[in-house]
C-alpha cells in the first residue's frame, strides 16, 4: 500500500525543489490529502495554539458537550447513530472580516494567538495555491484571482474537539464528506487518531504528526482544474481514548466568485471529455451543499449543471 504523503516544504528551496513539485503533483492527482511539515510556522507557536485550543474546550465546550450528549441519550445509544456526530465545535470567520471579537468565551490571548495563526495560513493557502499553478501550468496566481470575488476570497475556522466517546461503534467523529471550498489547512491532534480518507475504496488513516499542517483539495479546486485534482472523501472515527483536538481552516472563493474549469486546463483535455464541470456562483453551490454535505458530490456537481446559466467569462 502507498504511504501517505509528506512534504518537507524546506526542501522547494534547493536542488530537492523538482522532486519535492513532483511529489506534490502526485498528492494532488492521486490523493487529494497531503501532510506539511517545515512550512514555517514555528513550532512553539503552534503548540501554543494547541495548548490554548484545548483549554479552551475544557473551560467553555466539555460541560455542554455532556449536557447534549445525555439530553440525546447517546451516551449509549442501541442503533447506529446517523443524522449527527460526536464532535463539538465553534466557527471563526477572518475574512472579508473577522467575526472573532463577537465569539464569546474566548480569552485575549487565545484572540490574539489565533489571530496570528490565521495569517500565517493565509500566507501559506496562498503559496500553496501558486504551487498548484505551477505544477498545473496556469500561470502564478490564476488559482487566487478565480478564488477572487468582488471582496477578495473568503476564509474561516472549524475549531473542533472530539472527546472520548463509548459507542465509537455506533456513532462517527465526523461522517464521511468532501469539503465544498477550495484548499483546506488543518492543525490536528499531534497524538490521537481519527482522521480518515477513502482511497481506491479503502479508509486510510491520515496520520497524527506533531506540528505538521495538513492539506486537502475541496469541490470547488476540481472544478477548476477539471476534474485533474478530486476532492476526497473523508471522516473522522470516534475514539474510546482520549479527546482529538483539530482546526480545520477553509480558503475558500468569495461568494460572488465564478467558478469554473481553467480554459488552459479544457483546452488540453481530448475531444470528447471537454469541459467536465458546470458554471457557477459559489454562493449557490455552498446553498445546495448546506443541505447535502454527508452525499456523494457528483449529483451536486449534475445539479449545477442542470441549473447552470450563461455567464461572461473574462480572459486573462
Amino acid at each position: 500500500m502507498a504511504t501517505f504523503p509528506v512534504i518537507y516544504m524546506d526542501k522547494l528551496n534547493g536542488e530537492e525543489r523538482a522532486a519535492t513539485m513532483e511529489k506534490i503533483k502526485d498528492a494532488s492527482e492521486n490523493w487529494g490529502f497531503f501532510e506539511l511539515l517545515n512550512h514555517g510556522i514555528p513550532h512553539d507557536f503552534l503548540d501554543t495554539v494547541e495548548r490554548l485550543t484545548k483549554e479552551h474546550y475544557k473551560k467553555c465546550m466539555e460541560q455542554r458537550f455532556k449536557e447534549l450528549v445525555a439530553s440525546k441519550a447517546l451516551e449509549g445509544p442501541q442503533a447506529e447513530v446517523t443524522d449527527m456526530d460526536w464532535e463539538s465545535t465553534f466557527f471563526l470567520r477572518h475574512l472579508p472580516e473577522s467575526n472573532m471579537a463577537e465569539i464569546p468565551d474566548l480569552t485575549d490571548e487565545y484572540r490574539k494567538v489565533m489571530k496570528e495563526f490565521v495569517l500565517k495560513l493565509e500566507k501559506l493557502a496562498e503559496e500553496l495555491l501558486d504551487l498548484l499553478c505551477e505544477n498545473l501550468g496556469l500561470e502564478q496566481g490564476y488559482l487566487k484571482k478565480a478564488f477572487y470575488g468582488a471582496r477578495g476570497p473568503t476564509f474561516g475556522s472549524k475549531v473542533s474537539n472530539y472527546p472520548p466517546c463509548p459507542t465509537p461503534d455506533k456513532i462517527k467523529g465526523l461522517r464521511a464528506h468532501t469539503d465544498a471550498g477550495g484548499i483546506i489547512l488543518l492543525l490536528q491532534d499531534p497524538k490521537v487518531s481519527g482522521l480518515q480518507l477513502l482511497k481506491d475504496g479503502e479508509w486510510i488513516d491520515v496520520p497524527p504528526m506533531r506540528h505538521s499542517i495538513v492539506i486537502n483539495l475541496g469541490d470547488q479546486l476540481e472544478v477548476i482544474t477539471n476534474g485533474k485534482y478530486k476532492s476526497v472523501e473523508h471522516r473522522v472515527l470516534a475514539q474510546t481514548d482520549g479527546a482529538r483536538m483539530s482546526i480545520a481552516s477553509f480558503y475558500n472563493p468569495g461568494r460572488d466568485a465564478l467558478i469554473y474549469p481553467a480554459p488552459a486546463l479544457v483546452e488540453k483535455e481530448a475531444e470528447e471529455k471537454k469541459q467536465l464541470y458546470p458554471k457557477f456562483v459559489f454562493e449557490d453551490y455552498m446553498k445546495l451543499y448546506a443541505g447535502l454535505k454527508f452525499q456523494a458530490k457528483e449529483p451536486r456537481f449534475e445539479a449545477m449543471k442542470a441549473r447552470e446559466t450563461t455567464f461572461p467569462i473574462a480572459t486573462a
